[in-house]
């Protein structure tokens, strides 16, 4: 007699929602070295826009050029993008948020192209409170064009192709807090939890939030001495505090901490924090001047939130711009009338 056997019980897929499965926020496969960081943070940014449930037809990739700006292809496989020349990302993306400020902008650069050739863009940015997360990939060195020292390298590396690096590093956080940003991290691409939390609370932000993530390029910059190495990482990273993100729309559910502080955004969404080590509060401005510079002189890898202001108005506030984005507008309303152009010339 045949037995029949029973089909084995499919497993439901998990959806967001929108009731999408996260394998439909995944871009192309990464033409990128095996083991690079930037992978990792691609698979952080596709957890955190499905979890975060955007609709990624109403995001939009920004890039310039680099290892790093390559990325975006790897990612939300059904937002729009734009590749555009090195180090002209912001303004870019500018244009865009303006024409549409309904779109919300994801930026991914390189040190070379946000701290090198793009350092002018990326602090007008930052001043400007360009509403976008801005995610700088940096390893320390120029990947793509076989591994010559960028600005974030440290003084005195060295490297078998570029020789010893004779300047100081710039500091992605520094520049971003001297440019007045209203929302300033740091994390390591290993450290996949953290960067979670802080990509979900970027989202949520109002105004440019600046991620720094160290993330080594295992073909020119992952020897041991190099501060942008996954073994110096692993060994040196120090968390100012633990993260997690909590979006309002779901109810706020928290373990016992020691010394907990809350930190609202604007739209009612909340960054909490556990301290570790120190009585640290994201909102003193000065305390992070002070948090990065000791941990630049004493060579710590400090992570995590270090300052967040979220009373400033962005940049799309500022300009006080129509509800309707403006790229749908007819050009009636575009265009001033022949009379108006007429009392502006008179008024002259």
């Amino acid at each position: 007699m045949a037995t029949v056997k029973k089909a084995a019980p499919t497993r439901a897929l998990k959806v967001n929602l929108l009731g999408l499965d996260k394998t439909e926020y995944r871009g192309r496969p990464s033409t990128l070295c095996k083991g690079c960081g930037h992978d990792s943070i691609s698979a952080r940014i596709i957890n955190s826009v499905w979890e975060s449930n955007l609709d990624q037809t109403q995001v939009i990739k920004m890039s310039g050029i680099g290892c790093s700006s390559k990325t975006p292809a790897y990612f939300l496989g059904g937002s729009h993008g734009f590749n555009s020349v090195h180090g002209r990302m912001p303004s870019v993306t500018t244009g865009a948020l303006v024409a549409n400020h309904m779109l919300k902008a994801v930026g991914v650069s390189g040190d070379g192209d946000t701290a090198s050739i793009g350092i002018g863009q990326f602090k007008h940015a930052v001043r400007r409170n360009v509403p976008m997360v801005y995610i700088v990939e940096n390893n320390g060195v120029y990947g793509l064009t076989k591994g010559q020292f960028s600005a974030t390298a440290d003084q005195g590396q060295q490297l078998k192709y570029a020789g010893v690096n004779e300047l100081p590093a710039l500091d992605v956080c520094l520049e971003a807090l001297a440019a007045n940003a209203t929302f300033v991290a740091r994390s390591f691409a290993g450290d996949a939890k953290q960067v979670e939390a802080l990509i979900k609370a970027a989202l949520a932000h109002r105004g440019m939030a600046v991620i720094d993530i160290i993330s080594p390029c295992v073909t020119f910059n992952n020897h041991d001495t190099s501060t942008k190495s996954y073994g110096w990482g692993k060994e040196h990273e120090t968390p100012l505090h633990e993260l997690n993100f909590v979006p309002s729309y779901e109810e706020i559910e928290i373990d016992d901490y020691d010394d907990e502080r809350e930190v609202q955004l604007h739209d009612g969404s909340w960054i909490v924090l556990k301290k570790l080590d120190s009585d640290y509060d994201p909102r003193d401005r000065m305390l992070a001047y002070r948090t990065l510079e000791n941990a630049r002189q004493e060579q710590k890898m400090l992570t995590g939130l270090f300052y967040v202001d979220e009373g400033q108005p962005d940049m799309l506030e500022r300009l006080e711009l129509v509800d309707e984005p403006l790229s749908s507008l007819p050009d009636t309303r575009l265009r001033p009338s022949r009379q108006a152009l007429a009392d502006v010339i008179a008024a002259l």
